[in-house]
């Protein structure tokens, strides 16, 4: 087994390690800032490197690279910025990906370009106030009226919303049919009917922007039916697997940024004249952390190997966002009890990577909903 990373693999990783260091990096308190505006800027300027369209062909304006090279990118953004990271893993994994593998010639032709260079960004609406994880609950719902779709109905949480000019969107067309029922459509800001509601203040991912999806007899065009109708359960799941991949590995680079800043501190402070770091109990806490943080990392590779090269990807999908966000969480947790009561403080910033770390183990499948999925896989 070879572990080693591609030329272009590594090309990649040290280009959003370097946009992180330079680009986020001076930014990221203020930008963290309860009431901060928030700044598109990064995701232009990501763009114009190459960063947003990293596992798409060249032809549609991608990079041409794979999974891999695009999780180790979110992985050097959470390192720094997981606001930032969510808001490229959701325009690539969530809104790029469903067009790519689903979109008929003509939609690939008119969104993916746009998309995968930068010049929009996109957004994945599929949650509801009363429709979570249970997706065939959602109340929105798409009517055919002749060569137009009218849609009607609410989506909340929606990262990058109000910000991304691409959405794709699923609401139900047989609401009799349950799950079979609801179909996905590609919606663009600025149609009729199509609005945004609050905007969601955070516990963490404070840089990213979360609003809400409005939809008052929103005309969708016909031919914006992204697949057949019906098949948008099959289409939000299977995105959702990729998209797994794209948390885990910003999961894994909160805990290890987590990590970098407590061995950076613990060697700095001071107490009984010699470094904190010097004591045995919390060598053995950073260990632990450090072992947790590269087998995060290895359970990220293998998943975005495995969409690269296999049929199927969501157990290993399910594994590595489970567990890399577990790390996540608790890897911050022992980092902020590494700082003492400076780690409480906003003085430092692992209350930051704390607090970021929590939603990981929530959206895009809360993690008793992957150990659904593992447990299903292994006992079928």
């Amino acid at each position: 087994m070879n572990f080693a990373l591609t030329d272009t693999q590594k090309a990649i990783q040290k280009l959003a390690a370097d946009f992180a260091a330079k680009e986020l990096a001076p930014t990221v308190e203020a930008r963290y800032e309860r009431e901060a505006a928030y700044d598109r800027s990064q995701f232009v300027k990501a763009a114009a490197l190459g960063l947003v369209g990293i596992p798409y062909a060249e032809q549609y304006g991608g990079a041409g690279a794979d999974y891999v090279s695009y999780a180790l990118a979110v992985e050097e953004f959470a390192k720094v910025d997981a606001g930032f990271a969510i808001c490229i893993s959701v325009h690539t994994s969530l809104c790029s990906w469903p067009i790519y593998k689903y979109g008929s010639d003509e939609q690939k032709k008119k969104y993916l370009p746009d998309l995968t260079t930068g010049k929009k960004m996109g957004s994945f609406g599929l949650t509801e106030p009363n429709a979570g994880t249970d997706a065939g609950a959602g109340q929105t719902v798409a009517e055919l009226k002749g060569d137009k779709y009218v849609i009607n109905g609410a989506k909340c949480f929606i990262t990058n919303a109000g910000e991304s000019e691409t959405y794709v969107v699923f609401a139900m067309t047989d609401k009799s049919k349950g799950m079979k029922g609801i179909s996905a459509f590609i919606v663009e800001k600025g149609w009729k009917g199509f609005t945004f509601g609050k905007t969601e203040k955070t516990m963490g991912l404070r840089s990213a922007r979360v609003r809400e999806l409005i939809f008052q007899d929103c005309e969708v065009p016909k031919e914006n039916l992204l697949g057949k109708e019906g098949e948008g359960f099959k289409i939000a799941m299977t995105t959702l697997d990729g998209g797994r991949v794209g948390v885990a590995a910003q999961s894994t680079g909160i805990a290890m940024g987590a990590l970098a800043h407590a061995i950076k501190y613990t060697k700095e402070r001071v107490q009984f004249g010699k470094p904190i770091s010097a004591n045995q109990a919390l060598q053995f806490m950073m260990a632990d952390m450090a072992t947790k943080c590269d087998a995060a990392h290895l359970l990220t590779m293998r998943a975005a190997y495995t969409k690269d090269t296999a049929p199927s990807w969501s157990v290993e999908a399910a594994m590595a966002k489970m567990f890399a966000s577990d790390t996540a969480m608790s890897v911050s947790i022992d980092a902020v009890q590494l700082f003492g009561g400076y780690g409480y403080t906003e003085e430092y910033p692992v209350e930051r990577y704390m607090r970021d770390a929590k939603i990981c183990q929530i959206y895009e499948g809360t993690n008793q909903v992957q150990r659904m999925v593992i447990s299903g896989a292994i006992l079928r």
